[in-house]
């Protein structure tokens, strides 16, 4: 191996850690304009807790529906408000709208984006994940360009921010969504798109 191949492999290494470092750093931690009342609140599959955070936001009143993307066959809203904490019967459950065409985030633009249309939405408040919501926004600012997105993160119990490297559990998620992150944008580079750059697949 020559000295040059071992300078590039080591210039890429370093942008890659460098890279990630950013990522985490960077990853949002607190909601976008959290006074602000928007047309929907729309939350991302892949966990509880951020159907919960997407409920309490419709129940404050911060927007009059709430859309919830990549539902899977079977699932009502009146299940989600149970497995959310609040009993299946209350009044949320009217305003609560379900998407089930998505499996992953490429999905969950896309369907996000034709409900959106569908309701003449022009601005969304949207509920995932502090890691997967890079990727997600990315993906959701091209598919509806013309709609305005809010940053609503939701940070996990499980997920330790704080020293993340020494928790392999929390180490493994954000690789996973950095590195989805990365070919996002390498296949925007690859199509000749340019934008800022997350369900989590």
């Amino acid at each position: 191996m020559t000295v040059r191949i071992v300078v590039v492999l080591l210039l890429l290494v370093a942008a890659w850690a460098g890279g990630l470092l950013r990522f985490v750093e960077t990853l949002p931690d607190r909601p976008e304009a959290p006074a602000r009342k928007t047309d929907a609140i729309v939350v991302l599959t892949g966990g509880a807790d951020r159907v919960a955070e997407g409920v309490r936001l419709l129940v404050e009143g911060r927007a009059p529906v709430l859309f919830v993307s990549g539902v899977g066959e079977g699932v009502t809203a009146a299940r989600l408000l149970e497995l959310s904490g609040h009993g299946a019967n209350e009044e949320p459950a009217c305003c609560i709208e379900l998407g089930r065409t998505a499996r992953d985030t490429v999905g969950n633009a896309a369907e996000v984006a034709a409900w959106a249309a569908d309701r003449k939405a022009r601005s969304l408040r949207i509920v995932t994940a502090a890691y997967h919501l890079p990727r997600a926004l990315h993906l959701l600012r091209q598919a509806a360009p013309g709609v305005e997105m809010l940053a609503h993160p939701v940070v996990p119990e499980t997920l330790k921010l704080e020293r993340w490297w020494r928790w392999p559990g929390t180490r493994e998620i954000l690789l996973r969504a950095y590195h989805k992150f990365l070919i996002a944008m390498a296949l925007d580079g690859l199509a000749g798109r340019s934008g800022p750059a997350g369900n989590d697949g």
